[in-house]
Protein backbone atom coordinates (compact mmCIF):
# COMPACT_ATOMS: atom_id res chain seq x y z
CA UNK A 1 0.00 0.00 0.00
CA UNK A 2 1.46 3.30 -1.08
CA UNK A 3 1.16 6.37 1.05
CA UNK A 4 0.62 9.75 -0.56
CA UNK A 5 3.56 12.11 -0.38
CA UNK A 6 2.87 15.17 1.76
CA UNK A 7 4.80 18.40 1.98
CA UNK A 8 4.72 21.39 4.25
CA UNK A 9 5.15 23.63 1.21
CA UNK A 10 1.90 25.17 -0.01
CA UNK A 11 2.26 25.56 -3.76
CA UNK A 12 -0.99 27.45 -4.21
CA UNK A 13 -3.43 29.14 -1.90
CA UNK A 14 -5.26 31.87 -3.76
CA UNK A 15 -8.39 33.75 -2.80
CA UNK A 16 -11.20 33.33 -5.34
CA UNK A 17 -13.28 35.98 -3.55
CA UNK A 18 -10.64 38.71 -3.71
CA UNK A 19 -10.76 41.47 -6.32
CA UNK A 20 -7.05 42.19 -5.84
CA UNK A 21 -5.08 41.66 -9.08
CA UNK A 22 -3.04 38.49 -9.04
CA UNK A 23 0.68 39.01 -8.47
CA UNK A 24 2.81 37.17 -11.06
CA UNK A 25 4.20 33.91 -9.72
CA UNK A 26 7.71 34.86 -10.82
CA UNK A 27 7.54 38.02 -8.70
CA UNK A 28 6.37 36.07 -5.65
CA UNK A 29 9.21 33.57 -6.09
CA UNK A 30 11.78 36.36 -6.43
CA UNK A 31 10.60 38.01 -3.22
CA UNK A 32 10.70 34.74 -1.29
CA UNK A 33 14.11 33.89 -2.72
CA UNK A 34 15.44 37.17 -1.32
CA UNK A 35 13.95 36.40 2.10
CA UNK A 36 15.16 32.79 2.14
CA UNK A 37 18.57 33.75 0.78
CA UNK A 38 19.32 36.05 3.70
CA UNK A 39 22.05 34.54 5.87
CA UNK A 40 19.88 35.05 8.98
CA UNK A 41 16.90 33.10 7.64
CA UNK A 42 17.92 29.55 8.62
CA UNK A 43 19.03 30.76 12.04
CA UNK A 44 15.70 32.47 12.73
CA UNK A 45 13.41 29.71 11.40
CA UNK A 46 13.83 26.17 12.74
CA UNK A 47 10.33 24.73 12.51
CA UNK A 48 6.94 25.43 14.03
CA UNK A 49 4.67 23.54 16.41
CA UNK A 50 1.89 26.05 15.77
CA UNK A 51 1.55 26.34 19.56
CA UNK A 52 0.84 30.06 19.52
CA UNK A 53 3.11 30.99 22.44
CA UNK A 54 4.71 33.72 20.35
CA UNK A 55 1.36 35.34 19.60
CA UNK A 56 0.11 34.94 23.17
CA UNK A 57 3.06 36.94 24.50
CA UNK A 58 3.26 39.48 21.65
CA UNK A 59 2.32 43.06 22.68
CA UNK A 60 1.47 44.04 19.11
CA UNK A 61 -0.93 41.11 18.72
CA UNK A 62 -3.13 42.62 21.43
CA UNK A 63 -3.66 45.84 19.48
CA UNK A 64 -3.31 45.02 15.78
CA UNK A 65 -4.41 42.40 13.27
CA UNK A 66 -1.04 40.74 13.68
CA UNK A 67 0.22 37.31 14.69
CA UNK A 68 3.89 36.22 14.88
CA UNK A 69 2.67 32.63 14.52
CA UNK A 70 1.04 33.49 11.20
CA UNK A 71 4.29 34.98 9.92
CA UNK A 72 6.27 31.87 10.90
CA UNK A 73 3.67 29.55 9.38
CA UNK A 74 3.66 31.49 6.10
CA UNK A 75 7.43 31.24 5.82
CA UNK A 76 7.61 27.63 7.05
CA UNK A 77 5.04 26.46 4.47
CA UNK A 78 6.48 28.78 1.81
CA UNK A 79 3.06 30.29 1.20
CA UNK A 80 4.23 32.83 -1.35
CA UNK A 81 0.92 34.63 -1.74
CA UNK A 82 0.41 34.84 2.00
CA UNK A 83 3.94 36.15 2.50
CA UNK A 84 3.38 38.85 -0.08
CA UNK A 85 0.07 39.81 1.51
CA UNK A 86 1.64 40.04 4.99
CA UNK A 87 4.33 42.35 3.61
CA UNK A 88 1.70 44.87 2.57
CA UNK A 89 0.72 45.71 6.15
CA UNK A 90 1.13 43.11 8.88
CA UNK A 91 4.92 43.04 9.12
CA UNK A 92 4.94 46.72 10.02
CA UNK A 93 2.96 46.08 13.21
CA UNK A 94 5.88 44.33 14.93
CA UNK A 95 7.62 46.39 17.63
CA UNK A 96 10.82 44.31 17.40
CA UNK A 97 10.76 43.53 21.13
CA UNK A 98 11.73 39.89 20.45
CA UNK A 99 9.51 38.52 23.22
CA UNK A 100 8.52 35.91 20.65
CA UNK A 101 12.12 34.74 20.24
CA UNK A 102 12.54 34.42 23.99
CA UNK A 103 9.43 32.22 24.29
CA UNK A 104 9.50 29.97 21.23
CA UNK A 105 10.20 26.30 22.08
CA UNK A 106 11.73 25.86 18.62
CA UNK A 107 14.01 28.87 19.14
CA UNK A 108 12.47 30.66 16.20
CA UNK A 109 12.67 34.42 16.01
CA UNK A 110 9.54 35.81 14.36
CA UNK A 111 10.85 39.30 15.03
CA UNK A 112 14.07 38.48 13.21
CA UNK A 113 12.15 37.02 10.28
CA UNK A 114 10.01 40.14 10.11
CA UNK A 115 13.15 42.26 9.98
CA UNK A 116 14.26 40.29 6.91
CA UNK A 117 10.82 40.71 5.34
CA UNK A 118 10.89 44.46 5.98
CA UNK A 119 14.29 44.80 4.34
CA UNK A 120 13.01 42.79 1.37
CA UNK A 121 9.95 45.03 1.12
CA UNK A 122 12.27 48.03 0.95
CA UNK A 123 14.47 46.36 -1.66
CA UNK A 124 11.46 45.70 -3.86
CA UNK A 125 10.09 49.22 -3.40
CA UNK A 126 6.78 48.08 -1.98
CA UNK A 127 4.27 50.82 -1.33
CA UNK A 128 3.84 49.61 2.25
CA UNK A 129 7.52 50.35 2.94
CA UNK A 130 7.25 53.80 1.37
CA UNK A 131 4.18 54.66 3.44
CA UNK A 132 5.73 53.49 6.71
CA UNK A 133 9.09 55.19 6.21
CA UNK A 134 7.89 58.46 4.66
CA UNK A 135 7.27 60.25 8.00
CA UNK A 136 10.85 59.46 9.04
CA UNK A 137 12.47 61.13 6.03
CA UNK A 138 13.48 64.18 8.05
CA UNK A 139 15.07 61.93 10.67
CA UNK A 140 17.18 60.31 7.98
CA UNK A 141 18.08 63.69 6.53
CA UNK A 142 19.21 65.03 9.89
CA UNK A 143 21.10 61.85 10.73
CA UNK A 144 23.04 61.85 7.47
CA UNK A 145 23.62 65.60 7.21
CA UNK A 146 24.63 66.29 10.82
CA UNK A 147 25.42 62.91 12.37
CA UNK A 148 22.57 63.42 14.85
CA UNK A 149 19.08 62.14 15.16
CA UNK A 150 16.42 64.38 16.77
CA UNK A 151 16.56 66.71 19.70
CA UNK A 152 13.50 66.49 22.01
CA UNK A 153 12.23 69.97 21.10
CA UNK A 154 11.86 68.91 17.46
CA UNK A 155 9.19 66.30 18.28
CA UNK A 156 6.08 68.45 18.31
CA UNK A 157 2.67 68.31 16.70
CA UNK A 158 3.52 71.30 14.51
CA UNK A 159 6.78 69.77 13.36
CA UNK A 160 5.30 66.38 12.56
CA UNK A 161 1.87 67.15 11.16
CA UNK A 162 2.18 64.25 8.73
CA UNK A 163 2.20 61.83 11.66
CA UNK A 164 -1.46 62.65 12.24
CA UNK A 165 -2.97 61.53 15.58
CA UNK A 166 0.09 59.38 16.29
CA UNK A 167 2.01 62.51 17.34
CA UNK A 168 -0.09 62.60 20.52
CA UNK A 169 1.79 59.51 21.69
CA UNK A 170 5.04 61.48 22.02
CA UNK A 171 3.67 64.58 23.75
CA UNK A 172 5.75 63.81 26.82
CA UNK A 173 7.99 66.27 28.71
CA UNK A 174 10.90 65.12 26.58
CA UNK A 175 13.12 68.12 27.29
CA UNK A 176 12.79 67.48 31.02
CA UNK A 177 13.42 63.79 30.57
CA UNK A 178 16.45 64.45 28.42
CA UNK A 179 17.92 66.85 30.97
CA UNK A 180 17.86 64.03 33.49
CA UNK A 181 20.53 62.37 31.37
CA UNK A 182 23.99 63.90 31.91
CA UNK A 183 24.50 64.79 28.25
CA UNK A 184 23.68 68.51 27.92
CA UNK A 185 24.57 68.63 24.23
CA UNK A 186 21.48 66.55 23.51
CA UNK A 187 19.01 68.91 25.18
CA UNK A 188 17.88 71.04 22.24
CA UNK A 189 18.42 71.68 18.57
CA UNK A 190 20.46 74.77 19.50
CA UNK A 191 23.02 72.73 21.42
CA UNK A 192 22.95 69.57 19.33
CA UNK A 193 26.37 69.00 17.83
CA UNK A 194 27.60 68.33 14.33
CA UNK A 195 30.02 65.46 14.07
CA UNK A 196 33.55 65.78 12.78
CA UNK A 197 33.67 66.22 8.99
CA UNK A 198 35.83 63.11 8.53
CA UNK A 199 33.42 61.04 10.64
CA UNK A 200 30.48 62.30 8.63
CA UNK A 201 32.14 61.28 5.36
CA UNK A 202 33.06 57.88 6.82
CA UNK A 203 29.46 57.28 7.90
CA UNK A 204 28.24 58.20 4.44
CA UNK A 205 30.77 55.80 2.89
CA UNK A 206 29.52 52.97 5.12
CA UNK A 207 25.91 53.62 4.10
CA UNK A 208 26.98 53.77 0.48
CA UNK A 209 29.06 50.56 0.55
CA UNK A 210 26.46 48.55 2.49
CA UNK A 211 23.63 49.43 0.11
CA UNK A 212 21.65 51.60 2.52
CA UNK A 213 21.60 54.50 0.08
CA UNK A 214 20.46 52.24 -2.76
CA UNK A 215 17.53 51.20 -0.60
CA UNK A 216 16.82 54.84 0.22
CA UNK A 217 16.74 55.71 -3.48
CA UNK A 218 14.16 52.95 -4.01
CA UNK A 219 11.93 54.28 -1.23
CA UNK A 220 12.36 58.07 -1.55
CA UNK A 221 14.22 59.33 -4.61
CA UNK A 222 13.85 63.00 -3.66
CA UNK A 223 15.38 62.45 -0.23
CA UNK A 224 18.17 60.42 -1.84
CA UNK A 225 18.96 63.33 -4.17
CA UNK A 226 19.06 65.84 -1.30
CA UNK A 227 21.32 63.63 0.83
CA UNK A 228 23.59 62.90 -2.14
CA UNK A 229 24.03 66.65 -2.75
CA UNK A 230 24.82 67.26 0.93
CA UNK A 231 27.36 64.48 1.08
CA UNK A 232 29.01 65.37 -2.23
CA UNK A 233 29.61 68.81 -0.75
CA UNK A 234 30.97 67.32 2.48
CA UNK A 235 33.25 64.99 0.58
CA UNK A 236 34.63 67.93 -1.37
CA UNK A 237 35.10 69.98 1.81
CA UNK A 238 36.97 67.08 3.40
CA UNK A 239 39.16 66.59 0.34
CA UNK A 240 39.98 70.32 0.34
CA UNK A 241 40.96 70.02 4.01
CA UNK A 242 43.20 67.02 3.29
CA UNK A 243 44.86 68.87 0.41
CA UNK A 244 45.45 71.93 2.58
CA UNK A 245 47.06 69.78 5.28
CA UNK A 246 49.30 68.11 2.73
CA UNK A 247 50.44 71.46 1.38
CA UNK A 248 51.10 72.72 4.90
CA UNK A 249 53.23 69.67 5.68
CA UNK A 250 55.18 69.88 2.44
Amino acid sequence: MEHGHSSRVQTFIGDPLSDTPEVPRAQLEEIFADIQGDMRFNHELNGCLNCGICTATCPAAHYYDFSPREIVQLLWTENLEGIYDAMQEKIWSCAQCYTCAARCPFENSPGGLIMIMRETAIKHGMESAKNVLRPFSRVMLKLVSTGNQLAPDMITADGFADWGPNISKVQAPLKILRKAIPMPTLNTTETAWEVNLKTSVELYTIWEMTGVLNQLETIDENLFDVISDIMDEKKQDYQDFVDEQAEADA
